[in-house]
């Protein structure tokens, strides 16, 4: 008797909570910069889903519903006016070499979507780093148009505009230039305090980033750094809070020890702020999780390590008491 044929797609109860946490940032994504918003992230997501689907028809294995997470994720890290080709090679590559070259879910070293990013920021460099646009304005933003037509050489990072309380406003908002998902700073909080609060986002992970690149930003600004920007910039513009709750604590890359995830999320928000100061790169948060993917198995293997020693040190000492 043949065996029944796999399910097209096992769905995977966290990855369902983490695509409705994502939805204000996608909402957020077409209203400040029109219908194309959700053009893009249909292709990064369907993309995702054929390079995967390729794989698992081989392997006779159903689909991951990560790589949907993996697609939208991808698509909000993007700037509006990407071109869709683009962003569908930057899909395949990171489903490709981010995670089925290592054996598929669950044995990636590395997050898929910024493998994916990281690739195109490297090899599309102009339209990862000058191809930004305003945000559409009035009352329904860009629910009526299919993209702005504005065009506008900086970010945030890159060109900051001063501290002022409508800057932070709009900041919070989303109402500056930037990805399509990173500009609203309310919209990830929505969906990322939401993961926080069901225990689906490691909390140990987000609050350590989180202190980390607050703690180094300030150091730096208050030191008058050129190029530090305040530590509250630092937190809503550019793509931190996207990465602190979405890609940081992804569940496969993340350290698995308590004392890794401590050292990890210090870490990735020191380097954060680092790389963004120090570098040509404004949006360090890419770079500082993938090193931190790198480091994460020989953290984990340290930590662990450390504990046997100690459990065997106080075993000794009690044995001889």
């Amino acid at each position: 008797m043949a065996a029944p044929n796999p399910p097209l797609i096992r769905w995977l109860p966290p990855m369902k909570k983490v695509l409705w946490a994502l939805t204000p940032a996608m909402a957020a994504s077409v209203y400040f910069f029109g219908w194309r918003s959700l053009v893009l992230l249909a292709v990064t997501t369907l993309s995702a889903f054929l390079a995967e689907y390729l794989f698992a028809r081989h392997y006779k294995e159903p689909v991951n519903s990560s790589v949907f997470v993996t697609g939208v994720l991808l698509a909000l890290t993007l700037p509006p006016t990407l071109p869709f080709w683009m962003a569908a090679v930057g899909a395949v590559f990171g489903v490709v070499f981010g995670k089925m070259a290592f054996g598929g879910f669950g044995k990636n070293p590395f997050n898929p979507a910024l493998v994916g990013r990281a690739f195109i920021y490297i090899t599309f460099a102009g339209y990862m780093t000058s191809m930004w646009v305003l945000p559409a304005h009035g009352p329904a933003g860009g629910l009526t148009t299919y993209s702005p037509d504005a065009v506008t050489s900086a970010t945030v990072l890159t060109h900051h505009a001063g501290i002022s309380a409508k800057f932070y406003l709009n900041a919070f908002l989303g109402n500056i230039p930037g990805s399509l998902g990173e500009t609203s700073a309310l919209a990830l909080l929505l969906g990322g305090l939401w993961l926080f609060w069901k225990r689906v986002a490691n909390r140990t992970i987000i609050i350590t980033t989180l202190l980390g690149m607050v703690a180094m930003q300030a150091a730096l600004w208050g030191a008058g750094v050129s190029r530090a920007v305040d530590p509250l910039t630092a937190t809503l513009a550019g793509g931190f809070m996207l990465g602190l709750f979405f890609m940081a604590t992804d569940p496969v890359t993340a350290p698995k020890q308590q004392l890794s995830k401590i050292i990890v999320g210090l870490f990735i928000g020191i380097m954060t702020s680092l790389i963004r100061t120090f570098s040509v790169w404004p949006e360090g948060m890419m770079f500082a999780i993938l090193l931190a993917n790198m480091f994460t198995p020989i953290t984990d293997y340290a930590v662990s390590e450390h504990i046997k020693k100690k459990k065997l040190k106080a075993q000794a000492a009690a044995g001889g008491a």
